[in-house]
């Protein structure tokens, strides 16, 4: 299959990428884009999604190619995913945004998971974000949760979508690859896991709170981080069995929440690793 040019830009196959940053009309059709080569590449190697087609640049399409022929079977209705390519001006102008690096993809929203899917994959530790609203914090967060381990992350209803362009961006297409689903009664849901053995954690820097150092895992567990300017709720703090405090010096009062989580979940990561060290081999 071959990549085809197009020099109109008004052409109807290009509809998906006019003014991508219209993420309202975007989410009114049930598509969602992802831009730069990183999270273009992550998404045409995933198998959670349906392709509808990628945008390319000629400088971008010695790179991208490979992985569009071999995802291009993939695409909507069980089409061949279609690739385009376009001059670089031509994208720009379409797209409205520069910073695409010359590939945009297309693809259809997944149908929502159910947090018992999650659990019955075996997941065993998970984030969950409380009412974030900014796309670089929940792309960081991501990020983060997959570099340390972490098996899925949850929403509350509240929060910004996760499939957004911005955020997949931030996150370096961590959002492709780490599952994730909405909690479908806010953090009521979360009791639910406790009767199943997990952990509630909540992230605040009260000051009755464990020190983060401290905190030695055990189990399965759920580590809550609050929004942005508010910090963790009281209905959170109500529902989490213990509070985790990150030590700071006293001319600061907090952290950026993407950066309080990494350290959260490196320390996490940490200890785990450290007890599965000390257990020796099976």
């Amino acid at each position: 299959m071959k990549a085809e040019y197009l020099n109109d830009e008004r052409d109807p196959r290009l509809e998906d990428y006019r003014d991508v940053k219209e993420s309202r009309w975007l989410r009114e059709r049930g598509v969602f884009l992802v831009e730069g080569r990183t999270a273009v590449r992550t998404l045409l190697a995933a198998t959670g999604f349906e392709l509808r087609s990628v945008l390319l640049t000629e400088s971008a399409r010695a790179e991208i190619e490979p992985d569009w022929q071999a995802a291009a079977k993939r695409g909507s209705r069980g089409e061949p995913c279609p690739a385009f390519v376009v001059p670089r001006v031509t994208m720009d102008r379409l797209a409205g945004v520069r910073f695409h690096q010359g590939c945009i993809a297309a693809a259809r929203v997944p149908p929502s998971v159910r947090v018992e899917e999650l659990l019955q994959a075996g997941a065993r530790k998970l984030l969950v974000l409380e009412d974030l609203t900014d796309p670089d914090n929940i792309g960081a967060c991501f990020r983060n949760a997959l570099a340390f381990g972490f098996d899925a992350v949850l929403l509350t209803p509240n929060c910004a979508p996760p499939l957004y362009r911005k955020a997949i961006r931030t996150s370096m297409g961590a959002i492709l690859r780490l599952p994730f689903a909405r909690l479908a009664q806010d953090l009521e849901d979360l009791v639910g896991l406790r009767a199943r053995g997990f952990e509630l954690l909540g992230l605040t820097p009260d000051a009755d709170a464990l020190e983060l150092e401290q905190f030695c895992p055990s189990g399965p567990l759920v580590l809550v981080l609050g929004n942005e300017g508010a910090g963790l709720s009281a209905r959170a703090r109500s529902r989490v069995d213990l509070g985790l405090r990150i030590p700071m010096a006293p001319e600061a009062d907090s952290l950026n929440v993407a950066t309080a989580g990494a350290i959260a979940m490196y320390r996490i990561y940490q200890a785990a690793m450290s007890a599965r060290a000390s257990s020796g081999p099976d």
